[in-house]
């Protein structure tokens, strides 16, 4: 009875490894396909860009954008004035970043992408600039500020002529509304000469009106109160 159980415990050990060694080459293969699924979806495009694209900044947005899509390579500057870059991703992902890179904002114009695609290598890790000496980087840098500077200053002629508009638009109304406060006063006081007037005429010729001109005079009082009111606002 010992020994037939004991068989029993060395067959279920040899199941359970069985099984372990199964699961574990269901994985492997799983993650091969998965692999080799991949490395088939992944091209290299070699990209030649031309137009404003030196000395402008252009290569830092190349970087952001490769990196934003996941892609792998470098960008460079190449004699005399173009930029090569050279990346690695899947093609949904380097479609996005042709159309991400063909920049037309001042002062980079990018007028054409040369590309041409091959088999990926695999051979980068990440996508990284490739700078020149020292001398190159620092004028390039130098040139960035000042395109910067350009546009700024740009930017502040457009506004101070906004600011001039204004103020001419503001001076106009400002005289405008000093000739209508000008006829204003000049209606409030012939308002006030002929209120007088009447009183003097209704006094000599009909002294049982004394009641009506209160009352009218009462009445014009209000409107001189409003007229001073409206001035005031106007003021």
């Amino acid at each position: 009875m010992r020994g037939w159980g004991e068989a029993m415990k060395r067959g279920g050990v040899e199941k359970q490894r069985k099984i372990i060694l199964k699961f574990i080459y269901g994985k492997c293969i799983y993650w091969l396909r998965n692999q080799i699924g991949l490395k088939a979806m992944q091209v290299r495009a070699i990209i030649t860009a031309s137009g404003e694209v030196q000395r402008v900044g252009y290569r830092g947005f190349v970087e952001r954008f490769a990196r934003k899509m996941k892609l792998t390579g470098f960008v460079e500057n190449i004699k005399p004035y173009d930029v090569r870059i050279v990346c690695e991703g899947n093609k949904a992902s380097i479609g996005s970043f042709l159309r991400l890179i063909k920049i037309k904002e001042y002062p980079i114009d990018v007028e054409n992408l040369d590309v041409r695609f091959e088999d990926a290598t695999g051979e980068f890790e990440y996508f990284e600039i490739k700078r020149g000496d020292m001398a190159e980087e620092l004028g390039e840098r130098l040139d960035i500020a000042n395109a910067k500077m350009t546009e700024m200053s740009q930017k502040q002629d457009v506004m101070i002529e906004k600011l001039y508009n204004n103020t001419s638009i503001l001076k106009e109304n400002t005289s405008v509304l000093k000739e209508n406060t000008s006829i204003l006063i000049d209606f409030k006081n012939e308002t006030n000469e002929n209120l007088n007037r009447l009183t003097n005429i209704m006094t000599k010729h009909d002294v049982d009106a004394q009641e009506r001109i209160a009352n009218l005079t009462v009445e014009i009082s209000g409107i001189k109160d409003r007229l001073t009111h409206l001035e005031s606002a106007i003021s």
